[in-house]
């Protein structure tokens, strides 16, 4: 087959959440032996890679545009951000070029080029890869922000925002020839949308051979250390830590927590101040880190889908203690590997069980490593992903 993937950003090196994803759907189509193009944004010249990649500046998109958007139309937010004429044309112009037999859309801040691809004259199928429910992802964020004065301007934004994604997403579900929800959760919450009442699951995925290569030690700086990864603009992985450094952290002795990810939001700038946090910014490799850590931690109280990084630090063998929004999607049977606590006092009690267990974290670890090679490497979930494909083929 000729499949060509559209993405709103170069997944080399695969480095956060989406890009994993796609570069794990990429490689693996690519091994199974079809043809992959790559349409995304990109500001830096992209790697020399094997394959045909097509890159166009990221559209810049102003606050105040976003606020006008926002005052003064009924549109998603997220159908405009990353909207752009140049990057509409450059796809009319591939899909005029090239039979292609799938057209598969990452994320719903692509989607926004669905109805470029069905307004042009084509036989390819469209796919809506959706990484997440992104209307009950805004409902969630809704129910923490507002709880808390300081963040009632992010609380009405998602309230404001509910609606208007749930009628987007519909919309793009109903014109999709097929929907990929990333959890059976997920796939629920988006089967109403579709005539047919159809949402394939393919989960979030890794190439767990990539977490065994050596490359190379790093020191943390505790007796006891806690790590957490993920891109640090994301508005669940920003409350994540704010919770926890506020509510857990002062209740672990002899604790050091290093937060691991680019880009850390300005609410997170009072951590640096904390003598027992580090906040690391962009790494070339997450994979030091998982291995230094005496527990990992994934204290997600918003989001949705299969979280990458609890994937990731499986692979490495960590021990896990996360909360039940962060394990949701996942199989249950990757639950025997992580504690799960939803309260501040549980999880911090997990996290000071485990410091003081070797043995427990080593079992947990050699659980986990099972689990996720048997579950979410790729080369087990690309089968399921082609199944679906030879469904819209006939």
């Amino acid at each position: 087959m000729k499949i060509l993937i559209v993405t709103m950003s170069l997944p080399y090196p695969p480095a956060s959440g989406g890009a994993i994803r796609v570069h794990g759907i990429v490689e693996g189509l690519k091994q199974a032996g079809h043809e992959v193009h790559l349409l995304c944004f990109a500001d830096d010249t992209p790697p020399s890679l094997n394959f045909p990649v097509y890159t166009l500046p990221t559209p810049q998109r102003s606050k105040w545009q976003r606020l006008k958007n926002l005052i003064f139309t009924q549109q998603a937010d997220i159908a405009g951000r990353f909207y752009d004429d140049a990057f509409a044309n450059k796809l009319r112009e591939l899909i005029t070029q090239y039979p292609y037999d799938i057209i598969q859309f990452e994320g719903i801040e692509s989607i926004c080029y669905q109805p470029v691809a069905a307004n042009t004259k084509t036989t390819a199928k469209l796919v809506f890869d959706t990484f997440n429910a992104e209307y009950d992802l805004q409902r969630v964020i809704f129910q923490i922000d507002r709880k808390n004065i300081k963040r009632l301007p992010a609380a009405i934004y998602s309230y404001l925002q509910i609606g208007r994604i749930k009628r987007y997403e519909g919309m793009m579900c109903r014109m999709a020839d097929a929907v990929i929800a990333v959890s059976d959760e997920d796939a629920a919450l988006l089967r109403h949308f579709r005539d047919d009442q159809t949402v394939h699951v393919i989960p979030n995925g890794i190439q767990v051979a990539r977490y065994t290569i050596d490359v190379g030690k790093i020191t943390l700086p505790g007796k006891h250390n806690i790590v957490f990864t993920g891109k640090m603009d994301y508005r669940p992985n920003v409350d994540a830590m704010i919770w926890f450094a506020e509510a857990i952290l002062p209740h672990l002795p002899d604790v050091h927590l290093t937060i691991v990810g680019q880009q850390p939001h300005a609410r997170l700038a009072h951590l640096n101040t904390l003598p027992n946090v580090t906040l690391t910014g962009w790494v070339d490799s997450v994979l030091p880190y998982l291995r230094a850590a005496d527990v990992y931690i994934a204290p997600l109280r918003m989001g949705s889908g299969t979280r990458l990084k609890l994937l990731e630090a499986m692979a490495c063998g960590c021990a896990i203690v996360a909360t039940s929004i962060a394990s949701s999607g996942l199989h249950p049977n990757t639950h025997t590997a992580m504690w799960i606590a939803d309260d501040a006092q549980s999880f911090a009690e997990a996290v000071i069980t485990l410091l003081n267990d070797p043995q427990k974290r080593a079992e947990m670890g050699e659980i986990a490593k099972k689990q996720v090679q048997e579950t979410y490497d790729w080369s087990v979930l690309i089968p399921r992903l082609l199944a679906i494909y030879d469904t819209l083929r006939g």
